[in-house]
């Protein structure tokens, strides 16, 4: 059985100091329609594959939601089987809260959005416009843009002539970059829309560069004035910081430290949060470059790049009340995430004083490259649903082919002839389209992961013929066979809208964008006056 808690009481963890995690596990667009303040968003289709790094203890308490509580319930058991032991559903999700007049908001990432206005708001980030930036780069006055998104988001579009930095690295590589520059030059940051912007100029303003603006609504704004977005851009390149870069770059931790209340480990510090992770929810994250994580970092770090990590901090510490330990090489890029980290009103922060050089410096050894593991269930899942190549599924006319990752994915292209059947809402949507649990199924997925452990819910809910294509789509391209673009059938049912994708950057519309746009901007008037 699945314990239930009420809005009162959730809303008094809310207000109580006991660790806890509120998983909204519905789809993207619902959460970001509206979900409770607090709530992190971790889809049931994801579970499996991240609630080791997002909720690492299993002894805390956490609650599930969705709109109703039927997906939650599910969702609770799966946690359940996962041996989490203190799960329990908010009793009629978040519909129940909201007739009782508790608060909801809307957006994903909302922590952070929030952070970056008020931070623009209480220190005058200084910001320059669309059209003035273009100006200046058309009278050719020398400008240098830095884009702090991850290089993967840079690389899908970006402002022209602009270069990757991301925001963790900025405070590490600015000296740098900037030597040489004139008065008059100026450095500009940016990102897709404003946080990211507004963060990393505070963080150059904060370390006393005066030549420093914000693009005032990033890429998004300068597509709204009209002008073109770079793709493709190849300017991935970070300079080593050099002796100077590096001095620069540790005063100003220094000065962090001591200004926003950071705290230092030692190893043997360190090593004693590690001895806690069975008591209690302790996150330990690496905040490199996934370069440098790959070449060595330690054992039980997972990497989150320091900018990330506060654009996605409900994301990256999902229980409220834990602790949580950076490490970078020396001390620059944790001190400034935790720095921010503090801001953002996270109490329990530690630095790892010299990262991984101290770790490798007491003879301890580090992990090198990305870790890698299965779907919790994936193994069992894979012995039990058998495996078909994407030729036999080609030749099988007569059973039911459905897809079970996100409606974008299936869009994307899929087997011809498919069915959507999103894998959070298996159990409750797939009698409408396979009545018969004697029909034939093959579960497809972009890659073979996903289709393992719907075939195995397919299988407990008594369908007897079930089958994966190995591989996923993936395999299915390899093999040169035509695929289905679009949303073919999936809204041949009531209700079937997708509503798993929520569009950002330039698949936005214009009139989309504003409204996002003047969403961020309202969440800091409160700090104004």
């Amino acid at each position: 059985m699945v314990a239930s808690i009420t809005p009162a009481d959730l809303n008094a963890l809310f207000d109580g100091s006991t660790p806890f995690a509120l998983l909204d596990v519905r789809e993207a667009g619902e959460y970001n329609s509206t979900h409770i303040p607090g709530a992190s968003w971790l889809p049931r289709r994801r579970l499996e594959f991240q609630m080791a790094d997002s909720v690492p203890f299993k002894g805390v308490q956490v609650v599930v939601c969705d709109d109703e509580g039927r997906r939650a319930t599910l969702a609770a058991t799966t946690l359940q089987g996962m041996g989490y032991t203190n799960v329990s559903v908010l009793k009629g999700g978040t519909n129940a809260w909201t007739n009782q007049q508790y608060p909801t908001e809307w957006g994903m990432n909302v922590p952070s959005k929030d952070f970056g206005e008020k931070v623009e708001i209480q220190n005058t980030v200084i910001e320059i416009s669309a059209d003035d930036l273009h100006s200046r780069l058309e009278t050719g006055k020398h400008t240098v843009i830095l884009d702090a998104r991850t290089p993967e988001e840079y690389q899908r579009f970006n402002i022209p002539g602009s270069r990757s930095l991301p925001g963790g690295e900025l405070a590490y590589r600015i000296t740098d970059i900037a030597e040489g520059l004139a008065a008059d030059d100026a450095i500009i940051v940016n990102c897709a829309g404003r946080t990211r912007s507004i963060i990393g100029a505070r963080a150059l303003q904060r370390m006393g560069f005066t030549n420093v603006s914000a693009l005032i609504n990033g890429t998004a704004g300068w597509m709204l004035a009209g002008y073109e977005l770079e793709r493709g851009a190849d300017r991935l390149a970070m300079p080593e910081p050099s002796t100077k870069g590096v001095a620069a770059a540790e005063a100003y931790a220094d000065t962090l430290a001591k200004e926003d209340g950071i705290r230092y480990l030692d190893i043997d510090g360190l090593q004693a949060q590690f001895a806690t992770r069975n008591e209690r929810t302790v996150y330990f994250i690496d905040v490199r470059t996934n370069a440098e994580y790959a070449e060595g970092h330690i054992p039980g770090f997972q990497w989150i790049p320091g900018g990330q990590a506060v654009q996605r901090s409900d994301d990256a510490a999902v229980v409220k009340g834990a602790t949580v330990v950076f490490c970078c090489d020396g001390k620059t890029r944790a001190t400034v995430t935790a720095s921010w980290y503090r801001q953002l009103g996270i109490q329990d922060v530690f630095v790892v004083d010299g990262g991984t050089t101290a770790w490798s410096t007491a003879n301890n050894a580090l992990e090198m490259g990305a870790p890698s593991r299965p779907p919790t269930g994936f193994e069992a899942a894979s012995k039990s649903v058998p495996t078909v190549s994407p030729q036999d599924v080609q030749s099988n006319s007569n059973a039911a082919v459905i897809f079970v990752d996100t409606s974008q994915d299936f869009s994307s292209g899929h087997v011809p002839g498919a069915r959507w059947v999103p894998r959070g809402w298996m159990e409750l949507r797939i009698e409408e389209l396979v009545p018969s649990k004697a029909t034939p199924i093959v579960v497809t997925c972009n890659d073979g992961q996903a289709s393992a452990l719907a075939g195995a819910t397919l299988q407990a809910l008594g369908y007897t013929k079930v089958s994966r294509m190995k591989g996923g789509m993936a395999a299915w391209r390899s093999a040169g066979l035509s695929v289905e673009l679009g949303l073919t059938g999936v809204l041949a049912l009531p209700g079937d809208i997708p509503a798993d994708v929520v569009l950002t950057g330039p698949e936005r519309n214009f009139a989309d964008t504003m409204t996002y746009l003047r969403w961020e901007t309202a969440l800091g008037e409160k700090y104004k006056g």
